[in-house]
């Protein structure tokens, strides 16, 4: 390239688009979301904690002002915006055995996040700490999540491994009850839930998967008892005479591939569908250089400038500068090229398309750049739009296959065919393993009730399940009719910003504490989106175009229902019609206000 978006050789477009259909169709399944198995009776002890006991401890019976489900970033960013406004009885509830939720579970080696570090971890400026690195590996992001808990006293009232299972309005006395397994029945003014889709890992409903003789584990629940190592990076010894088939390469294959490729005797790589594999180059922070910027205010202005960046801004600078935003720096000057007079819908998605195609033909380039085999290489391509599925950052994973002892098994995109007592079989031929390492994601597209482990009971003995059977309906992602006092924390209906999700959760929690405190401040007992306020959102939803990651043209994965046609319901997994970036601006307003537009307080 000689300059973003200028391309060096001339793309054949069409070929392109047919390569991409092609390796669509092969994926393609009537079965979608169902392929995958749920992890409860036989398959249960796939969700254990592999990492903290379980501390025996009485019911809690008592009242709290605020009980939010779920540690992880949520839970974490809400909880602590309601002690700074000074609002008292916040309590976590949290299945696993300490904060972190998704960084609780993910210990795999090589874990780190893949949008940087000081966009990504929350709270930085109000806890004083400095990222160590671009892209923070697991363990400092666990241990950031501890800090804040700490910062915030959150870990006085938490209550781990445990799980809610019901929440039930009570009108009389403008509460939420809540049950637990641990035989907790105690209520809450408010309640809010950050249960999001990477908690509950998913198996490939690979025929003959409980008929493996050897050890396997799911990546979320990595065994180092097995393994050998720790998540800080100490080497798997336990691994030097052991054949061990790795099933998956999405964003948690390309992490730990490395590291298995340099102590298994033999490492089989079972793939479906390659990733797309962009450069990473993560470096230290230098702390001199983090004194200059981290003045007051310095985080809030790197999330709003990498939203304004990534998702159609046009801002002047680049302060994060990482694969993501070189996209949209791609797109942008596409489009500038366009003669004003012919800047219609048509041109500037044809430039949106050009941009893409120049882009992933680098990354294409790049494999054949880093694999020594030709014909590894080859398999190792992506062939998709970018945004099709998560894109991955890695600047050792290609470089795995060169490795003696690691063989790609590619599928040509049907998975694993079966699993027999001795290992994996792929296109007829079985290969005896040891060990099978399933990294096979999380669950994203089954139902809420299901992910969560429960369902909501409001008004009326209406449950959640039910007032959303055609499809989510909220205020601002985040409030729902029917529901009095009851958030929801996470991207959909709102922002809908995917590549930085904690960008969504810490803005949803300055919403949350400026309701609450306003509500408490008033003597307000209850708090409830208007249904005409609801129905109002919903409708300017409906203007927003779906996003490109949701198309059919898409290969299969959780971006696009597994390729399925998700049904007419899914029409509302939309964002704020204008963008993220707007929408930030718009709640920003919202809150700031003070009148809290389409909400009703009462006593």
């Amino acid at each position: 390239m000689t300059e973003a978006g200028t391309p060096t050789r001339p793309i054949d477009k069409e070929a392109l688009r047919q390569k991409y259909l092609l390796e669509r169709d092969k994926r393609l399944r009537a079965d979608g979301n169902d392929q995958y198995l749920e992890l409860k009776g036989e398959h249960a002890h796939y969700l254990e904690d592999p990492y903290t006991p379980v501390q025996p401890r009485a019911p809690k019976t008592d009242h709290v002002t605020f009980a939010f489900i779920g540690a992880g970033f949520a839970g974490l960013a809400t909880a602590a915006r309601l002690k700074e406004a000074g609002v008292q009885g916040v309590r976590l509830i949290e299945k696993g055995g300490d904060v972190g939720g998704t960084w609780y579970w993910n210990r795999y080696p090589g874990a780190q996040c893949d949008t940087a570090s000081m966009i990504y971890m929350p709270l930085l400026e109000e806890t004083g700490h400095m990222p160590t690195e671009k892209y923070a590996h697991a363990p400092e992001i666990l241990a950031h999540c501890q800090r804040i808990a700490r910062h915030y006293d959150l870990y006085d009232d938490a209550l781990f491994h445990t799980q809610v299972e019901s929440l039930t309005w009570d009108e009389a006395g403008s509460r939420w009850q809540i049950r637990t397994q641990r035989g907790d029945a105690f209520t809450a003014q408010f309640i809010g839930l950050g249960t999001g889709p990477l908690h509950i890992p998913k198996l490939p409903g690979i025929p003959g998967i409980d008929t493996f003789q050897g050890h396997s584990f799911h990546t979320s629940r990595w065994d180092y008892a097995y393994t050998g190592g720790d998540p800080l990076g100490a080497p798997m010894d336990k691994l030097r005479d052991k054949r061990v088939a790795i099933i998956g390469t999405g964003a948690t294959s390309v992490q730990c591939i490395p590291h298995l490729a340099r102590s298994c005797q033999q490492l089989f790589v079972c793939q479906r569908t390659p990733s797309s594999v962009d450069v990473r180059a993560n470096a230290p922070i230098d702390p001199e250089w983090f004194a200059r910027i981290a003045t007051p205010g310095w985080q809030q202005r790197w999330l709003e400038n990498f939203t304004e960046n990534q998702a159609g801004g046009s801002p002047t600078v680049d302060l994060v500068q990482d694969g993501w935003t070189d996209l949209n720096r791609r797109i942008r000057a596409q489009i500038g090229r366009l003669p004003p007079g012919e800047r219609t819908v048509a041109t500037m998605l044809a430039a949106y398309e050009d941009a893409d195609f120049q882009k992933m033909e680098e990354i294409r380039a790049r494999v054949d750049e880093l694999v020594d085999d030709a014909d590894t290489a080859a398999k190792l391509k992506a062939w998709y739009r970018q945004l099709c599925k998560r894109p991955c950052f890695h600047d050792a994973y290609l470089q795995s296959f060169n490795e003696p002892g690691v063989t790609l098994l590619d599928t040509d995109g049907q998975g694993v065919e079966r699993i027999t007592p001795r290992g994996v079989v792929v296109a007829g031929v079985e290969y005896p393993v040891d060990c099978i390492i399933y990294a096979s994601g999380f669950e994203v597209g089954t139902a809420f009730q299901r992910r969560a482990g429960f369902d909501l009971t409001g008004e009326g003995g209406r449950t959640l399940s039910e007032h959303w059977a055609n499809g989510m309906r909220t205020l601002h992602g985040m409030h729902v009719h029917g529901f009095p006092n009851a958030f929801f924390v996470q991207p959909t209906q709102g922002a809908n910003l995917i590549s930085n999700v904690p960008h969504n959760l810490t803005d949803g929690a300055r919403s949350i504490a400026a309701v609450v405190s306003h509500a408490l401040a008033g003597g307000h007992a209850r708090v409830e989106v208007t249904p005409e306020a609801e129905e109002a959102w919903v409708e300017l939803l409906r203007t927003a175009p779906g996003r490109m990651t949701s198309s059919p043209d898409c290969t299969p994965g959780y971006y696009n229902n597994e390729g399925r046609d998700p049904g007419p319901a899914a029409r509302l997994n939309v964002g704020y019609p204008a963008g993220p970036a707007a929408y930030f601006k718009y709640i920003a307003a919202w809150r700031a206000s003070g009148r809290y537009e389409g909400l009703a307080f009462s006593s």
